[in-house]
């Protein structure tokens, strides 16, 4: 019995973490190790990729939890977040879910500067410095300043997503991070606008009913669907960038990137033009699905292109 109920509470506090979405997040810092490692041959020691995944982990998990923690209130107002662990009361009081997360919290900013110790001193302060960033733009920016607030607020509080990459390319080299480190962190910052928008205007009533105003939701559905296409354009814009950067005179990535890049972003533009001519609930629903396979596939293309160098 005691079995049964410490397995309950292990699966509602792991539901907390939302980990579809940190699943994704690692996946980018994984992608980005692996790139960064092929591009300019370095190995990555198990320690480093231990404490690289696990802080990504960790402080992804500990933003989501904290995020939950301070929109309880209006989770339990919206239909689509009212189960949820906190707003249903699997866990009381709600502090519990706060320690839970400046806990993860601190768990991702000693993982992160301990790879000073694996991979090297500026490597970790680095990686630390973004998992900082990437907790205080999340958590403070987004959720506590900007949601409620205004309906740019996903834009500038997504940059918390570029992180991921940023410390994946700094837990293996400083080298080229601010090139080809920052544009793998520019295709997640540039994809989650498209992304969160696209799920917003399938729950618009729920926004409206707590009164956040993301663009999607205040606007009409079809000034919404422009700027999600618009959005999506821009994301399969820059998706090609990583074709056109070089490493001592070479390109770093071949035309397998680039096709795979254009090919995935040619749909994503054919089913953002679907919102366009049905702005429903539908379709808006269709991308936001196919939204998260798409920054997958990208990043596995930066992974296989690099490998075959």
């Amino acid at each position: 019995m005691q079995r049964t109920l410490a397995k309950g509470k292990i699966a509602t506090y792991y539901e907390l973490t939302k980990p579809k979405i940190w699943y994704l997040l690692v996946f980018t810092a994984f992608g980005a190790t692996i790139t960064a490692s092929n591009v300019y041959d370095v190995e990555v020691s198990p320690a480093t990729w231990a404490l690289m995944i696990f802080g990504v982990a960790a402080g992804s998990a500990a933003a989501n939890t904290l995020t939950n923690y301070h929109d309880r209130d209006i989770d339990a107002i919206m239909e689509r977040t009212k189960g949820r662990p906190i707003p249903s009361g699997r866990i009381s009081p709600p502090e519990k879910a706060r320690d839970f997360g400046l806990a993860l919290a601190g768990i991702s900013l000693a993982c992160a500067f301990a790879i000073s110790y694996t991979a090297g001193f500026w490597n970790g302060i680095w990686a630390g410095i973004f998992m900082a960033f990437g907790l205080v733009n999340n958590v403070a920016v987004y959720s506590h300043a900007l949601k409620r607030r205004s309906r740019t607020n996903i834009i500038l509080g997504g940059l918390c997503g570029g992180a991921p990459p940023l410390i994946g390319h700094a837990a293996v080299t400083l080298q080229g991070l601010w090139d080809l480190g920052m544009v793998m962190a520019g295709l997640v910052f540039i994809w989650i606008p498209m992304h969160i928008w696209a799920l917003t205007l399938h729950f618009k009533d729920d926004y409206n009913k707590v009164n956040v105003p993301m663009l999607t939701a205040v606007q009409s559905e079809k000034t919404s669907a422009r700027v999600i296409a618009i959005s999506t354009l821009v994301m399969v814009l820059f998706s090609v960038v990583p074709f056109f950067l070089t490493h001592d005179g070479k390109p770093v990535m071949t035309e397998v990137y680039l096709y795979t890049a254009i090919a995935s972003g040619a749909l994503m533009l054919v089913l953002s033009f679907w919102v366009i001519a049905k702005p429903s609930e539908k379709s808006s629903w269709v991308l936001f699905k196919f939204s998260s396979p798409y920054l997958a596939v990208l990043f596995i293309a930066l992974m296989v292109d690099s490998g075959l160098r």
